[in-house]
């Protein structure tokens, strides 16, 4: 295990999340599939999240994320989730028809903490989900 740190605290924070997009539609491919990916690793950078590892299916998403303990994982799901919706339907307007303006990723979302399992466990899954 090896921890992260910031100015005052030492922490080791991972959450394994988990999003579908509207209906299971399958839109998660070619380019429009590795433009998602440009903009999550983006948004992560410009708020401190590390993604440990993340797997984009055709339509879901799953990451295991170490988010430092001044940010919310809602906050980091909501900024995620809806910049990677806004630029998405901007830049593919076939996605706009599709879904008539509104977002084309689900509402919710799955979270969990490693803490029940180990995080070998989670790369595990992530490993063997990626090869499907």
């Amino acid at each position: 295990m090896r921890y992260a740190s910031s100015a005052h605290t030492r922490f080791y924070h991972r959450f394994h999340v988990l999003w579908v997009t509207k209906y299971r539609y399958a839109v998660l491919q070619g380019p429009m599939r590795e433009r998602i990916r440009q903009i999550i690793r983006q948004t992560c950078d410009e708020m401190g999240v590390h993604i440990v590892r993340g797997v984009l299916a055709r339509d879901h998403v799953h990451m295991f994320l170490s988010i430092p303990p001044k940010l919310s994982l809602s906050d980091v799901m909501q900024r995620i989730k809806g910049r990677s919706s806004r630029r998405i339907q901007m830049e593919f307007p076939e996605l706009r028809k599709r879904y008539r303006g509104r977002r084309f990723r689900a509402r919710g979302y799955f979270s969990t903490t490693s803490g029940n399992v180990t995080d070998d466990i989670i790369m595990q899954y992530l490993e063997l989900h990626s090869a499907k």
